[in-house]
């Protein structure tokens, strides 16, 4: 016979919004319906139930977060007791790390203006000897 533990559950949007994945439940239910939350490797809907052990998978943004469920919420606390609810895979922290240096990385490269220098760029340039940039 299943005990009230093994047959608790809380709906998915809920979830992702009291686990701090989502900053309203509007926007966990709009990541759900549009395939970003996938439940077993499946896509779901906003009213299924989380169960203790459940593998999701959140895409957030550039994010991929893969996560197992270990405690269930449907109060949004603080951000100590939400990373309490669930467990991230090493595997996705791990390219999730990588991704934030690569994006970092590309932002911190040179950069070409998007314009032609105007009247006083070009007077600063010519200053600076850098003709090879005109």
């Amino acid at each position: 016979m299943p005990t009230p533990d093994d047959t608790a559950s809380v709906r998915l949007d809920l979830w992702l919004w009291a686990a701090r994945f989502f900053k309203t439940r509007a926007l966990a239910k709009h990541a759900i319906e549009t395939g970003k939350v996938e439940v077993g490797g499946q896509r779901a809907k906003p009213a299924r139930g989380v169960r203790i052990g459940d593998a999701l998978v959140v895409q957030r943004l550039e994010e991929r977060f893969e996560v197992e469920v270990l405690a269930l919420s449907s109060v949004r606390g603080p951000a100590s007791v939400a990373q309490a609810l669930y467990r991230e895979s090493d595997a996705s922290r791990l390219a999730r790390e990588q991704a934030r240096a690569q994006r970092a990385a590309e932002r911190a490269g040179f950069q070409p203006p998007e314009t032609k220098p105007d009247k006083r760029a070009r007077r600063l340039i010519r200053a600076l000897g850098d003709i090879d940039l005109l």
